[in-house]
This record gives C-alpha cells, sequence and structure tokens, in this order.
C-alpha cells in the first residue's frame, strides 16, 4: 500500500529528526513524507532540508502562518498546505505530529489492518510518555479514540468526511463522519508510538471556551454540550470548564458561527453521544 504522510511542525528542531529517521527506517517505506515548517523561528527547516537531501521521498513546504494560538485550525491549515503539495496517488494518507518516534513495523502493520478490512476506514496505534525512565501509555482518552498525533485514514475515507476540518475538535469530527459513512476505525494496541513532548494536562480559559465553540459547530445542543462540559469538570475538579465550555458554546450562537456538519450528521452524532451515554448505564 502506498502512504503518504503530512508533519505538519512547528519550532520542533529537538524532535523533528528522530521522527523522520523512524519513518525513514519502516519496514514499508512511505511513498512520500511532507513536513510543513509552519512559521518556525528555530532550526526544523534547516534539519529536514538536509533529511530531504538524504532521503528522496521526504520534502518540505513552507507555510506563513499566524503566530496566534488558534486550537484546531492552525494545524490543519498547515496540514491542508502539505497536502496541495501531493497528488491523490496514495493508499493511505497520515497527518502526524512532529514529535513522535514510531516503531519500524508500523506502517507495515497498518497496511495489513487495512488490506484485510475494506471497510477499515482509519487506524493508529497508542502514544506512549516517558516516566521514570519507563514508556507508559499516555491515556487522555478512550482507547477506540485515533489521537490527533497519529492520524492514518484511508483515500475514500479521507473523501468522504470531507478531509480534515480547520477547527478545533477536528479529531472528533473525523471520527464521527467516518462513522456516519459507515467505516471503521481501528487501535492496536501492539504498536507503541514514543510521544516525546506529552500533551499538557492544563488548558487555558480560551482553549476551554474554543471547546464549547467546537461543541456549538459539531450540532451537539445544550444538554449534550452541558453534560459534556460537566463531566470535563467534574474530572478537572474544576467548576470554571463548566462555564467556560457553556460561554464558547453560547457566544458561538451569538455569532452565529457556520456548522462543521450537516443537519443529518448532526442528528447522527447526537445519537452516537447519547448511545454512548445510555450504554455505560445498562
Amino acid at each position: 500500500m502506498k502512504f503518504y504522510i503530512v508533519i505538519p511542525a512547528h519550532n520542533e528542531e529537538s524532535t523533528i529528526a528522530l521522527t523522520l529517521e523512524s519513518l525513514a527506517k519502516q519496514t514499508l517505506i512511505p511513498q512520500h513524507i511532507v513536513v510543513v515548517n509552519d512559521n518556525s523561528a528555530d532550526n526544523t527547516k534547516a534539519i529536514v532540508e538536509n533529511l530531504a537531501n538524504q532521503y528522496n521521498f521526504i520534502s518540505l513546504v513552507d507555510n506563513n502562518s499566524s503566530n496566534a494560538h488558534l486550537p484546531g485550525s492552525k494545524i490543519i491549515n498547515a496540514f491542508n498546505k502539505g497536502l496541495e503539495s501531493l497528488d491523490d496517488d496514495y493508499d493511505v494518507i497520515c497527518k502526524f505530529d512532529a514529535d513522535l518516534i514510531f516503531p519500524e513495523q508500523y506502517l507495515e502493520t497498518l497496511a495489513e489492518h487495512f488490506k484485510s478490512d475494506n471497510q477499515l476506514g482509519m487506524a493508529a496505534g497508542f502514544c506512549y510518555i516517558q516516566k521514570n525512565d519507563q514508556w507508559v501509555l499516555e491515556d487522555l482518552t478512550n482507547k477506540d479514540h485515533i489521537r490527533g498525533a497519529l492520524k492514518a485514514y484511508r483515500k475514500q475515507c479521507f473523501f468522504d468526511i470531507g478531509k480534515l476540518k480547520p477547527s478545533i475538535g477536528w479529531d472528533t469530527v473525523d471520527e464521527m463522519l467516518a462513522s456516519y459513512y459507515n467505516w471503521k476505525r481501528f487501535t492496536d494496541d501492539s504498536l507503541h508510538v514514543k510521544h516525546l513532548k506529552p500533551t499538557g494536562i492544563s488548558y487555558s480559559a480560551s482553549a476551554k471556551l474554543a471547546q464549547g465553540e467546537a461543541l456549538f459547530k459539531l450540532r451537539y445542543g445544550l444538554t449534550l454540550t452541558f453534560i459534556t462540559a460537566l463531566k470535563m469538570a467534574l474530572k478537572k475538579r474544576n467548576l470554571n470548564v463548566l462555564i467556560h465550555y457553556l460561554k464558547g458554546y453560547f457566544k458561538a450562537k451569538s455569532d452565529g458561527l457556520d456548522y462543521l456538519v450537516t443537519e443529518d450528521q448532526g442528528k447522527f452524532i447526537r445519537d452516537l453521544r447519547w448511545k454512548g451515554i445510555f450504554s455505560k448505564f445498562a
């Protein structure tokens, strides 16, 4: 299978070489790896250029974006810049982060999964972080969720979901839309990917507002938004999380922001969420 990989990178001089070397040593070599140098102020560009001279399947694209923190949209806009430089002659398109080390059989194993099930639309392994000199599971989400750092899509699934949405919540809406179009997803717990810069456990108030905005754009509705926000507030033991989620939701509604999904897709997403909630009480 032909794998194309796009890696957005902003100031990743400490990790990007490790990521690219791990991909260059795969038992199944990717056809193309495009690194998008997204306004880096460090040596990211020079490091990638050096590796591109060593490996003919690695290339660099420069992207001049805002330095403002724009959750979701910044990274997907960079991804799209890289995607534009590629043709469509691939079987699997990947959006990977620039701070990962992949096991050598990672792509080959994904290819086996895709080949074994024509309805498999998305697949990935799991991120592991270093704690006390050991690599342990970065346990941030349910195990059936594919982390934004590790996205791999079958081409038709990628097209069906309308590619990736430049908005916070993009790495949830992609899975929901994949389910809407009857695509399966699979996470392989034998694939341990080293995550060199773990995801932060605390988020700013503006990020929480953006999460509320994302729930509005996903057509969650007020009740589901409240339940989701309450769950996160309890998890973080911080009532302000609930308040900021709701503020973000109502601001998006008053501003008349565009939805990320159609009415029918929104209904499907709500039904899916309610089903998940009720299943916990069954």
